[in-house]
């Protein structure tokens, strides 16, 4: 499997991008030198792509502090080797041109660059309808220079589909994706292959959950969940299927990751990065705390085989449907 793609004509990034969500304070204290020291070796071991959102705290700044190292480090030339796709989450509400320009302008201030490579769209309230509004400005700001690419973030088919028709021209949208929640592959995929939109993928490892760590293991209590993502994966393995269960899915993919000589969130990340439309994966980086990149790059060296996906399946296929249960891509946040 090839470590690049293009997510757009004049956009490369890696496959496996690094999730910036860990940076926002709700998983722990992040020491910011420490963070960037860290973003370079991510960087020069070919980890280029950096997944991020003006509401995660400091990570916009980071994507800032980090291109003035590199710069120094490499030179300014560097710069076109790194991605940063950053997110505009405003609060529902009117959105006018310079609402969305004044946002977008700081976004540019912090991560240090005239142009954003991708800017990812998430909308709360689809009762407001004022997210096209804030998409037509995007869509002008790109054709002014500032933005590259507009995208989306956890948008759910039926309001793609109203985008497009608008005729908005996007060219990703990032939704929870892993062999637990199958939920793009009810309508979204379908939709995004005919419209030549792809998929950006989160949750792929439910916060870690996808690892040994957990393999054989009792089911946690709450309170030793110590981070956002723990809390949160832990409730969506409830709702799929339950612990049992999910330790029956570890156990799969630990003969998989054996088979294959890697580690079950290598078969977890591979899983999804073979699906239709998919272009990348975004893994979370606790920057300074620990870091995964020598298991990352086993990746891109598996090619699950028709067998392996059918044991998968062998397990899968006994869970609840979490698009009956939650609705489409990103019900869970409305």
């Amino acid at each position: 499997m090839d470590q690049k793609i293009k997510l757009a004509d004049d956009l490369e990034i890696c496959r496996v991008l690094n999730g910036m969500w860990q940076v926002s304070g709700a998983h722990g204290y992040i020491d910011p030198q420490n963070a960037i020291d860290e973003m370079v070796k991510y960087h020069n071991s070919g980890f280029t792509t950096w997944d991020l959102a003006d509401i995660y705290g400091p990570a916009e700044s980071f994507i800032g502090k980090f291109r003035a190292k590199l710069e120094n480090l490499k030179g300014i030339e560097e710069l076109e080797n790194s991605q940063a796709l950053t997110k505009f989450v405003p609060n529902p509400g009117p959105m006018s041109k310079s609402i969305v320009e004044y946002y977008i302008d700081q976004s540019l201030q912090k991560m240090n660059t005239a142009q954003l490579d991708l800017i990812q769209f998430h909308w709360w309230d689809y009762n407001d309808p004022s997210y096209i509004d804030a998409l037509v400005h995007l869509s002008d700001l790109r054709d002014k220079g500032k933005i590259k690419h507009v995208g989306l973030t956890n948008f759910d088919t039926e309001r793609l589909q109203i985008i497009t028709e608008q005729g908005i021209r996007i060219v990703s949208n990032q939704v929870q994706y892993s062999i637990l929640d199958n939920r793009p592959e009810k309508l979204l995929t379908p939709f995004c292959q005919k419209n030549g939109i792809q998929i950006l993928s989160y949750g792929t490892l439910l916060g870690g959950f996808l690892s040994e760590k957990y393999l054989g293991t009792p089911e946690p209590l709450k309170g030793s969940l110590d981070t956002a993502s723990l809390r949160k994966y832990y409730n969506m393995i409830v709702r799929w299927g339950g612990w049992e269960l999910f330790q029956e899915l570890l156990q799969t993919l630990s003969q998989i990751s054996q088979k294959h000589q890697c580690s079950i969130a290598n078969v977890a990340t591979s899983y999804i990065l073979q699906k239709p439309a998919v272009v990348g994966v975004i893994i979370g980086a606790r920057l300074g705390i620990s870091e995964h990149i020598d298991d990352n790059k086993q990746v891109f060296r598996i090619n699950l085989d028709s067998q392996d996906k059918s044991e998968i399946l062998s397990v899968t296929e006994k869970s609840n449907d979490l698009f009956e249960l939650i609705g489409d891509c990103g019900s869970e946040y409305r």
